[in-house]
């Protein structure tokens, strides 16, 4: 796995996540749980053609068509356990993408998702999150083992799983139509064990 001591936005992670009843709170973001008063926020980020590109779901078109998403949303999550996750901005208060288990795989291995605004892009906040989540998953649940998969036309997802401490499965890629198209999927995996320990390192400090 990849060693990312030295790099600025790594030091940030080094606080670890705080547990605040049903939440998570790392150096820039809360992980909570969904509200139905994040719909405003979530539409301003899911409208956008660019965000839904590489995700499964279509760019809403409407304030009524996502409050109805986010409801089913929030009732899945009570219903399955397959909860997700807002992120919010600690600064702003504002819900800016989620993150959270899409599918379970048996008892104790599950396959996670997330998504961003995109004037989030680039500052290492999905790397903040994802490490946070999966921390989280594997301390304070039985998960042994989790996966993440994303289009490889958007390797910016695939860094993010990376820096993240994940790794790609040495596979082809899993082939899957969608929007259209013809898509090809890479698989990341990280183990319990493994991943914990490779977080372990990465809170040393420094030769």
């Amino acid at each position: 796995m990849p060693d990312h001591r030295a790099a600025p936005w790594f030091k940030r992670l080094l606080k670890p996540g705080v547990r605040q009843k049903d939440s998570l709170i790392t150096p820039r973001l809360l992980l909570r749980p969904l509200r139905t008063q994040d719909a405003r926020d979530f539409h301003a980020y899911a409208r956008d053609p660019l965000v839904a590109r590489f995700v499964f779901w279509e760019a809403h078109t409407s304030l009524t068509q996502t409050r109805a998403i986010l409801q089913s949303m929030i009732l899945e999550s009570h219903l399955t356990g397959l909860h997700t996750m807002a992120l919010v901005l600690r600064d702003s208060q504002r819900m800016v993408g989620t993150i959270g288990l899409v599918e379970r795989l048996g008892a104790d291995r599950a396959e996670l998702g997330f998504s961003l605004a995109r004037d989030c892009w680039g500052q290492g906040l999905m790397t903040e999150a994802l490490t946070t989540y999966l921390e989280h998953l594997f301390t304070r649940h039985d998960f042994t083992q989790l996966l993440a998969k994303h289009d490889t036309l958007n390797p910016a997802s695939g860094a993010v799983m990376r820096k993240a401490g994940m790794t790609q499965l040495r596979q082809a890629p899993e082939r899957l139509r969608y929007k259209g198209r013809e898509a090809q999927l890479a698989t990341y995996r990280a183990d319990r064990e493994g991943w914990l320990a490779w977080w372990a390192g990465c809170r040393r400090p420094l030769p």
